[in-house]
């Protein structure tokens, strides 16, 4: 049985929730929802698993996996505060019992008939729980289910506030030098100076400086009026490119030489003009603590303060440090902290993981201003500090340290196509190795050096797509190498023709489509990368490269390489620090050669342990859904609706309609009702003008229907296009003219919120138009079938989405959607439970469907129609049902394969030209 999703899992704590009181039968309750079996429940409470607990007493264990002791009968203290210490102090000292300690248990779970107290013995964490409340803390017994519970940090606040600031400084000095973002040197020019700033900023509160040289400087050598803070300024950064100070004036020897390019001199480098506010504002920024500044605040920086539209237009977005360990951590971190652990007492092997650390290289070949590469960093160099306190525990030898880290800035290297989000990147790295060479000095006591600067971090300002990766990190097949980032990505629709042109160049002589995102060019050029190697790579992206029809056109060219999807998050909103967070759903992707080694799929941060992920990221099958033009199963075609053509001049608004209603204007008899996706679902009522050539002289007899008939002719004459003036000579018809039927209605765009997709079935006075699909001579058991779990689950692994909407496709969801034979007595017990839906819908017709099939206010009726529906529909499937999606899911691509299997047995095999000449 496959393993059941978080979402199940969370749905059935969630229904133990909001009880006054819990009795012992709780504990195995809330082992069900975490997908143990009632069988093994029946054997603890029997004795049969039982270790040496008392069910009689009301205490209850199981190896491994819990000790649960209840307290529920007892006497209880006066107060809430009394009674939760008391748990708290009886769970951790069962810590230490005998069947916990000598039988391995995870969790330790005391409870009083109204509040829990659990430990988890692996992590140390604990927790003190209203029982009502038990659907808050569902992550924590996720190790029940064979998930464990990740960890991630989160961002400081100065960051965003740091950001703030510099954005106010940057307006008030666009405002004091007009022509500062004239142009594209001006621009680049402004850009250089804040990047020297921040340093300043930051050398200053980290004793790279003495502490507050810079801003001291400025404030006591600089009128109030700022007329002389550009000279003094510029000064001062002349003398950090200095390295014999002895004929600079005395307030500026104190300034060290920094090398690294950073303070070079650039012939169309000017420091801007200060007016009084501006250059108050430059000194309230070096009152801010900036030690407590994490390097990505250059990805916030670029947002708020420099070359905003660029980056905009570049589709890069900066990317928080939780998301970033989403793509490091499961890539090669987790691995690394595990082989730490089990090296712990071995010198040698600690020393050996020291060296393959230091071997590490890191590409990040679309690296904006440095986050990741920033981030990878900074984690290797804990690792490493971590490893050299053990080791300086073990051995002698290690009590004096090394005089420099052997993780080094030039193995991190980059791609990026902006040449000053290049140069930040390579300072944020030279920022990012003196904060860990302060940790390391607070850690051990010793001093790393930092200044000068020797400029070795690898960064190059090129286009990623153009380019050979390999001459920008060369590595062998044997290098542990590890690709992260977060590439640009644009709709196949909205490339620009530059973007395509990029595109086919990375994709080179595979297959092309003009529908592939242009991420699509870093996942192959990254793929072509580590192909056959040790490298790896990791990369968020939209979800829309793991849904619909992109996943038929990327992923069988990556792995047509002989690649594997090694781990993956799906679908994740995008959060950051920025102060206008993106609107986008995106997922992370793991590649590398195919190996045995385990793969992990994330689900809220919780790591499962799969056989296999597919390309839709889901562990159901290996299989790839693509356009198929007619249904693989014995089922109706679908099409879609009908398109008027018009104008806008066949159709009526309810307003129209009421007006030519009160005139006592003839002609009502050729109006239809007129339903696309919003119209349906929302219940706006609006009406189509449809006309049959037998009526055509009785329509164009009645005024307002000619004049609507005139304009539409007009407006087809206009298009010039050879549809349209074809079209023209029928202008009282729809481009599509089917023959009104009873028919299905499907949206082809839903809101994923709602359990079903709000199909309808319609009769022959409507029109249903191509804003929508439609199933025309439809009958009621394909109703049935498709407002059914099963096909929601089908369209949910396989369809698009729009941003997270459900987005059905025909060609891809209907077509290829799975259905076994059916019988006439379950076509007509399909049919009726399709009746018991549509009966239901009538009954609340004062409320719209979206009302409906909202969630939170489905009715009961409407829910247990439906539940009816997904029985039966179910039971076609498996004879005993489904307890999740997850198996809903792995018996429908089990079919689907089944059915492609016999669809090519089945098909005609093709003569050879040889037998042909015959």
């Amino acid at each position: 049985m496959p393993p059941l999703s978080l979402k199940t899992i969370e749905e059935r704590v969630e229904a133990l929730a909001g009880r006054e009181e819990y009795d012992d039968d709780f504990i195995f309750e809330l082992l069900l929802a975490y997908g143990r079996s009632k069988s093994n429940n029946t054997r603890v409470r029997s004795g049969q698993i039982n270790v040496a607990a008392h069910p009689e007493h009301g205490e209850y264990a199981q190896k491994e996996v819990f000790y649960f002791r209840s307290l529920a009968g007892q006497p209880q203290p006066a107060t809430t505060g009394e009674r939760e210490t008391n748990l708290l102090t009886e769970v951790e000292a069962l810590r230490t019992h005998e069947i916990v300690v000598r039988h391995k248990i995870r969790f330790v779970i005391v409870h009083d008939g109204q509040w829990m107290a659990a430990v988890d013995t692996r992590t140390g964490e604990n927790r003190l729980i209203p029982l009502a409340e038990i659907d808050k803390h569902t992550a924590f017994f996720l190790p029940w289910a064979g998930m464990e519970k990740a960890q991630y940090v989160a961002e400081a606040p100065a960051d965003t506030k740091a950001a703030a600031e510099m954005a106010k400084l940057f307006d008030a000095l666009v405002a004091a030098n007009p022509d500062l973002v004239a142009t594209d040197d001006s621009r680049h020019s402004l850009n250089i100076f804040f990047t020297r700033l921040l340093f300043c900023y930051f050398a200053e509160d980290t004793e790279l400086f003495d502490e507050g040289l810079f801003t001291q400087s400025v404030a006591s050598h600089t009128r109030e009026d700022g007329s002389d803070t550009a000279e003094v300024i510029t000064n001062i950064f002349d003398a950090l490119d200095v390295a014999d100070k002895k004929n600079l004036p005395a307030h500026l020897q104190p300034f060290p030489y920094v090398n690294g390019r950073l303070f070079s001199h650039e012939a169309n480098y000017v420091v801007p003009t200060f007016d009084k506010q501006s250059r108050t504002l430059l000194l309230k920024l070096g009152r801010l603590i900036w030690r407590d500044i994490n390097p990505d605040i250059f990805g916030s920086m670029f947002q708020a303060v420099v070359a905003t539209g660029s980056r905009s237009e570049l589709g890069q977005h900066y990317t928080s440090v939780p998301n970033i360990l989403k793509t490091i951590e499961p890539l090669f971190l987790d691995e690394l902290r595990d082989e730490f652990q089990r090296a712990y007492d071995s010198e040698k092997k600690l020393k050996k993981l020291l060296e393959r650390i230091g071997k590490i290289k890191i590409f990040d070949p679309a690296c904006g201003s440095g986050n990741f590469l920033v981030i990878a960093y900074k984690e290797l160099r804990r690792l490493e500090h971590a490893i050299l306190d053990r080791l300086s525990v073990l051995s002698r030898d290690y009590m004096t340290l090394f005089s420099d880290s052997l993780v080094k800035v030039d193995s991190f290297y980059g791609i990026e196509i902006d040449d000053f989000a290049a140069e930040v990147a390579i300072l944020a790295l030279w920022i990012a190795k003196h904060q860990m060479n302060m940790e390391f000095k607070e850690k051990f006591g010793a001093e790393l050096p930092m200044i000068p600067l020797k400029s070795m971090v690898q960064v190059k300002c090129a286009n990623a797509t153009r380019i050979d990766w390999n001459e920008v990190c060369p590595h062998s097949p044997e290098e542990e190498v590890y690709l992260i980032g977060n590439p640009p990505y644009v709709g196949g629709r909205k490339r620009t023709k530059e973007q395509t042109m990029d595109l086919e160049i990375a994709i080179g002589d595979r297959p092309f489509s003009k529908n592939l995102d242009y991420v699509a060019a870093w996942f192959i050029k990254g793929g072509e990368y580590i192909q056959g190697s040790c490298a790896q790579l990791a990369f968020i992206s939209t979800n829309s490269i793991v849904q619909g029809e992109h996943v038929g056109l990327m992923f069988p060219l990556l792995f047509d390489m002989g690649l594997e999807i090694g781990y993956a998050y799906p679908s994740f909103k995008w959060t950051n620090n920025a102060k206008h967070n993106p609107g986008v759903s995106v997922v992370v992707v793991g590649l590398r050669t195919m190996s045995g080694k385990p793969k992990h799929l994330f689900q809220s941060g919780v790591a499962r342990t799969v056989k296999i992920i597919s390309p839709y990221l889901s562990e159901e099958t290996s299989s790839i859904i693509s356009r198929r033009r007619n249904p693989i199963a014995e089922i109706p075609s679908m099409n879609f609706g009908m398109m008027a053509y018009d104008g806008g001049n066949l159709l009526l608004m309810s307003h129209e309609r009421h007006l030519l209603l009160t005139s006592n204007a003839p002609g009502f008899k050729y109006l239809r009702k007129f339903y696309g996706s919003n119209e349906f679902i929302n219940g706006i009522d609006r009406y189509a003008i449809w006309i049959l050539e037998a009526d055509l002289l009785d329509a164009l007899s009645i005024p307002w229907i000619r004049d609507r008939v005139e304009a539409t002719q007009r407006h087809r004459i206009e298009l010039g296009t050879k549809d349209s003036l074809k079209l023209a000579e029928v202008p009282w018809r729809f481009r599509e003219q089917h023959k009104p039927t009873n028919s299905i209605i499907v949206p082809r765009v839903s809101s994923e919120a709602r359990t079903y997709v709000p199909m309808g079935y319609l009769g022959p006075d409507t029109v249903i138009s191509d804003a929508a699909f439609a199933v025309y001579d439809a009958e009621l058991w394909l109703f049935a079938l498709l407002t059914s779990k099963m096909h929601m689950t089908w369209l949910g692994a396989v369809g698009g989405r729009m941003k997270t909407d459900y987005r059905y496709s025909n060609t891809i969801v209907y077509n290829n959607f799975p259905v076994p034979p059916l019988s006439k007595n379950m076509k007509e017990a399909l049919t009726q439970t399709a009746l018991r839906i549509l009966d239901v819908r009538e009954y609340f017709c004062e409320h719209t469907l979206a009302e409906l099939y909202d969630p939170k206010k489905m009715p009961e009726l409407l829910f247990e129609a439906h539940e009816e529906n997904d029985v039966l529909v179910d039971s076609i499937y498996r004879k005993d049902g489904f307890d999740s999606d997850e198996q809903r899911l792995a018996v429908l691509f089990k079919l689907y394969e089944k059915m492609v299997a016999d669809e090519a047995a089945a098909a005609p095999k093709k003569k050879s030209r040889k037998g042909a000449r015959k």
